[in-house]
């Protein structure tokens, strides 16, 4: 099954609307961007990857990281590749290693590129043996991938529970507490998180300060109470406070993941599914994570649909997962660049059974959308303006 030839697919995709919107109640400027991967014009960029083998078996992946520029280097990479076994897919992943290793640590960018690769070469092998990925990867743990959603205040809590979500994502720092509080008063029961996005000027303290005030309400997690490698600060804040600790989503390299877990600086590791290495990085990560007792909630956002599907496989064959991320009423365009969507039902992904992924893309439909700026303006934020671009 030799690899002939490997095309990409860059898009403009819509940003969310809907309970997202409600994450951040300030009165943010048109094209005004979040950490969530959200650029400056208000779109994400989504790149899909399809290796194509000589026997006309054929799979797809999707890249994060910093989609405009990965895409110019996989086809640069794609001299590594043709030619190549596609069922050897850890060989495959060191051959693109050592191509890359010239050009220093890349990080995310680097381990994007892999994941996308990764996820195809997955995808093929499974249509090769007729059967789904999730399958190959040792069997299923569970049939539905349970998720929960963005939610900013009490009025978006109560929309997304009616559909089913076992828990919501309040983002920001304006009224965080006021907002937290509320839901949790109003929705006793559901999972409530924080994600803090461990912007550079959150300090240790003030992160820290905030988190005593959120200490109260029983969340199930805060995410990036300060940036992920500021691992001092993770320590002091891990050690000062009796919150569940989450973070992962803006590494690639297994390596930093390991010091993440292993020292103790995580409840909940978040590896990104389009920047982590793809299935194969992602289940190493699983396995440090277990071997520590820590479980696992992919950083799903602002990906587009097919990583969406690999985290999907990936999930239901794991013990230690605990939800995937998703935004409740996403930009309508998501579902029709594929050809079948995941199938949704109360709060929860249902696994499919179709060989590989088990989706294909809709070249015309994503020809449609033609790539623009994916850069965020730095300074759109009115936290940025006062308290870091002085």
């Amino acid at each position: 099954m030799k690899i002939e030839a490997i095309e990409t697919f860059l898009m403009r995709a819509g940003g969310p609307g809907g309970l997202h919107a409600a994450d951040y109640p300030e009165s943010r400027t048109p094209g005004s961007a979040d950490a969530s991967g959200i650029s400056s014009e208000g779109s994400r960029h989504w790149l899909f990857v399809r290796i194509q083998c000589e026997n006309g078996v054929s799979g797809i992946g999707e890249a994060s990281g910093w989609p405009l520029a990965q895409e110019s280097a996989i086809e640069d990479l794609a001299q590594v590749l043709i030619g190549q076994d596609a069922r050897q897919i850890v060989a495959i992943t060191e051959r693109l290693k050592l191509a890359m290793m010239p050009h220093g640590r890349m990080g995310t960018f680097a381990s994007g590129i892999i994941a996308a690769i990764d996820m195809a070469l997955w995808d093929l092998k499974g249509k090769s043996l007729d059967a789904p990925v999730w399958e190959l990867l040792g069997g299923r743990m569970r049939d539905r991938i349970p998720l929960y959603c963005h939610a900013g205040n009490a009025r978006a809590a109560k929309a997304a529970s009616a559909l089913g979500y076992g828990g919501v994502k309040l983002s920001g720092h304006i009224n965080i507490v006021e907002r937290a509080s509320a839901i949790r008063e109003a929705f006793p029961d559901l999972d409530v998180m924080v994600d803090l996005h461990g912007p550079p000027w959150l300090t240790t303290a003030d992160s820290l300060a905030l988190c005593q005030k959120l200490e109260k309400l029983d969340l199930t997690f805060v995410e990036e109470p300060v940036a992920p490698e500021n691992e001092q600060g993770l320590r002091r804040i891990r050690s000062a406070v009796e919150l569940p600790i989450a973070s992962g989503e803006r590494l690639g390299d297994i390596s930093d993941f390991a010091r993440l877990i292993v020292d103790g600086h995580v409840d909940i590791v978040q590896p990104d599914t389009g920047r982590a290495g793809g299935i194969s990085g992602m289940r190493k990560i699983a396995a440090i994570a277990e071997s520590h007792f820590v479980n696992v909630a992919p950083h799903s956002g602002s990906l587009g649909p097919i990583a969406e599907y690999a985290a999907v496989h990936f999930l239901a064959s794991i013990p230690n997962c605990l939800y995937l991320e998703r935004f409740a009423d996403d930009w309508e365009g998501r579902e029709t660049v594929l050809n079948v969507p995941l199938a949704f039902s109360d709060g929860a992904f249902l696994l499919p059974d179709r060989p590989g992924l088990g989706v294909e893309l809709v070249d015309a439909e994503i020809g449609r959308h033609t790539p623009g700026c994916n850069s965020r303006t730095p300074d759109d934020s009115p936290h940025e303006r006062a308290r870091y671009f002085k």
